[in-house]
């Protein structure tokens, strides 16, 4: 079980960190009459955030594995 929290711990970083701002970005800005369907609900806000710090992990994730690569070779 740790060996895949292991290899995919940057993804799950961003992903926490991306989930954390999209409810904080609810709780601050988010939308009260209800007519914005993604910050009307917390869980909304908290589900995109996730998956955009998820992409953006994923993205540095391989950044970092293609430079490690470059300085091996």
């Amino acid at each position: 079980m740790i060996g895949p929290l292991k290899k995919y711990r940057i993804q799950l970083i961003f992903l926490l960190a991306g989930a954390f701002g999209g409810l904080i970005y609810w709780k601050l800005i988010g939308c009260t009459s209800g007519s914005c369907p993604i910050k009307s609900v917390w869980y909304y806000s908290t589900l995109w955030g996730a998956v955009a710090g998820y992409l953006v992990g994923d993205l540095a994730y391989m950044i970092i594995t293609q430079m490690k690569k470059k300085k091996n070779e």
